[in-house]
């Protein structure tokens, strides 16, 4: 029997915990997988339910943190390194770049056989300036070399990686899309409605909009804010949610309170929400205003409540909407298009029926989890026969 070890860099709330959880949890059972991983960072919100949801218990390693450190990045390799000679895996399979750089320095040095390591997303640009892009590149291009294989989420993050930002050659990249739990969204969708609408006093007629995601720089609400400013000015009658937290939680709030202030709009901030298929619900348009995405996960989980999107064209959206069938995709930085296109959701009821009618039928099969671990499965038998040869 095969073992994986799977290294996730933190539980937080975001398609890389889903990714690990279901395919550690539904691979075949010819599989034998370990889930190891760090915990969220301060002010991001704790994602350990979600494996325990699914009878998963993973072994946590609490030097393993987002923010480069000598002392607990030495700590955290010395530890994978102990977990690897003691589990004995034949593949170890490495999410996001924390993970991915300590990880795959450990099961190369212990002579893992396959090593595999997917990019949930880049921090290529956006991120950092010229200097530290340049070194994570360097870092990454050195790091596919010990990778028996690597995996992006979408065909577009495939063409990234090779031919943009020379990770590594295309036919070492192996396209296999998220996969999710995606019935809970549909299911009681009507008595999910009527609950969050309750809670948060909206009646029929209002219209709501969300923004889900954390409050960090590269999400840009800072634009979201600005769409929503332009939209009030118009006249436009909606309420709008920001749901996360994070390092501009201040910052945002104080945003938040003057617009509310001088336009008397309505911007409620909700912090982290756990049971986002009953919010999702509620909700009539949801946005997504990033700088840089992988897959945003809550673009699938929108569409498969039937809520129509908008977002900016970053990352692999592009792969995951029916563009002008499930939602919109603007290019980015592109504020009068986007301020015209969420009006128009906002005040065209026909629209947003027409949109959210079609969402169900676009994800349900293409982004489930049954169709993520059979995609896996087929990539790990071809590598570990390879390895065999």
């Amino acid at each position: 029997m095969p073992r994986v070890l799977r290294i996730i860099n933190r539980f937080n709330i975001g398609g890389p915990t889903y990714n690990a959880t279901f395919l550690t949890r539904f691979l075949d059972d010819e599989f034998e997988t370990l889930l190891i991983g760090g915990l969220p960072e301060e002010g991001e919100s704790d994602s350990l339910h979600i494996p325990e949801e699914y009878g998963l218990k993973p072994t946590i390693i609490q030097e393993l943190k987002r923010i480069p450190n000598l002392k607990s990045d030495r700590e955290a390799y010395k530890k994978i390194k102990e977990i690897i000679l003691e589990y004995k895996p034949d593949i170890v399979h490495t999410h996001a770049s924390k993970a991915g750089a300590i990880g795959r320095r450990a099961a190369y040095a212990c002579k893992v056989p396959v090593i595999v390591h997917t990019f949930h997303g880049h921090v290529f640009h956006s991120y950092f300036g010229k200097l530290k892009t340049r070194l994570f590149k360097f870092i990454e291009r050195r790091l596919a070399r010990k990778s028996t294989a690597i995996v992006a989420i979408s065909e577009i993050q495939k063409k990234e990686l090779s031919d943009i930002h020379h990770i590594c050659p295309k036919e070492k990249i192996h396209v296999i899309p998220l996969g999710f739990d995606l019935q809970k969204f549909q299911d009681n969708i009507f008595q999910k409605r009527e609950k969050t609408r309750a809670e948060f006093k909206l009646i029929e007629e209002d219209v709501a909009v969300a923004i889900i995601g954390r409050l960090t720089k590269i999400k840009n609400h800072a634009f979201f804010l600005g769409v929503v400013e332009k939209l009030v000015q118009q006249g436009t009658n909606a309420t709008f949610f920001i749901v996360g937290d994070g390092e501009l939680m201040q910052e945002i709030t104080e945003k938040v309170n003057k617009l509310n202030q001088k336009y008397k709009a309505k911007i409620v901030l909700t912090s982290w929400i756990k049971d986002i298929a009953t919010f999702n619900a509620g909700m009539d348009v949801i946005c997504l205003t990033s700088d840089n995405e992988g897959t945003p996960v809550s673009l699938i989980e929108a569409q498969a409540s039937n809520v129509p999107v908008i977002t900016t064209d970053v990352g692999g959206v592009k792969d995951i909407i029916a563009e002008g069938k499930t939602g919109f995709v603007i290019k980015k930085g592109d504020l009068e298009d986007y301020v015209k296109k969420l009006g128009n959701l906002i005040n065209n009821k026909e629209l947003r029926t027409e949109l959210s009618s079609n969402g169900w039928n676009f994800v349900k099969e293409k982004f489930h989890y049954t169709r993520l671990a059979k995609d896996m499965e087929k990539l790990y038998r071809k590598l570990l026969d390879n390895n065999a040869k």
